[in-house]
């Protein structure tokens, strides 16, 4: 970004020069009483380049200075003189934009970037309220085969099952015959994401999944399984694993707050106590 924005304040700073300035130079480009001459294309074009790419560069440069003084010319012309004041735009963003710099700097030196797990647990557990779900979640597993696929009822046994041996066979039954084998046994995922891809009949079966653990349905090319070992209704209180970054993000912008509030205290005081400023009534 930092070259287009050099070349953009390059074209507004040649947008107020004027022929006389240039006496010995023809100009490239004129809009109005406003020229572009040679010599503003020396930072443009940089040097070691071809000719082929140095004339583009250049006829893209004279191209956008032209339509930039074209848009200059009508803006001065359309708008009031109110409008046209930009000047205390200026000072007010430049103003916003050292004051932000002093409060990065200061942040930087003081804030404290650990957070431990105990406090993210107390915080969750003291504002539970700020983390409801808007989406029921469930950890689980999804299984899609072919209906032609072989041994059906060993799938059925093993994708139900929690024992090491069962999730072992399952797993190899599932890399050579399975379409879809998504194992969300650790994972917190929406159940809504899951649902799309089982055949819609079966989707008015996603609020009896409350009180079921296993859902099996299918249509004219695939059998589909799932498995539901934890869910969380829609309304209730997320689980602390699946908002801990927003915790930890959330406590960490607490304290920011808290200190450039403390900053602002501090000048402040030295400044109410040194006599820089007065309030007149």
């Amino acid at each position: 970004m930092k070259p287009l924005f050099i070349i953009l304040v390059t074209i507004l700073l040649l947008g107020c020069k004027s022929q006389p300035e240039h006496k010995n130079e023809k100009p490239l480009a004129r809009v109005f009483n406003n020229y572009l001459y040679p010599e503003d294309l020396i930072n443009v074009v940089p040097a070691g380049i071809s000719a082929s790419d140095s004339a583009t560069l250049a006829r893209d440069f004279i191209e956008k200075w032209i339509r930039n003084q074209l848009l200059l010319n009508k803006a001065e012309g359309n708008l009031t003189e109110a409008e046209k004041n930009v000047k205390l735009q200026m000072e007010s963003y430049r103003s916003s934009l050292l004051i932000y710099a002093y409060q990065q700097s200061y942040l930087r030196q003081k804030l404290d970037t650990v957070v431990t797990f105990q406090e993210m647990e107390e915080y969750y557990t003291q504002n539970k309220s700020n983390f409801i779900l808007n989406e029921t979640m469930f950890k689980g597993l999804f299984i899609q085969v072919p209906v032609n696929a072989p041994e059906i009822y060993k799938l059925r046994q093993w994708y139900r099952s929690d024992d090491t041996a069962s999730i072992k066979k399952l797993e190899g039954y599932c890399f050579e015959f399975a379409r879809v084998y998504d194992d969300f046994g650790e994972d917190w995922v929406k159940l809504s994401e899951v649902m799309q891809m089982i055949p819609s009949g079966a989707g008015s079966a996603q609020n009896s999944l409350q009180y079921r653990k296993y859902l099996e349905t299918r249509d004219n090319d695939y059998l589909y399984f799932l498995h539901v070992k934890e869910i969380i209704p829609e309304g209730t209180v997320s689980p602390f694993e699946l908002v801990k970054d927003d915790v930890h993000y959330i406590i960490l912008n607490k304290r920011k707050i808290l200190l450039i509030n403390e900053l602002e205290l501090n000048i402040l005081s030295d400044a109410q106590n040194h006599d820089y400023f007065t309030i007149y009534q």
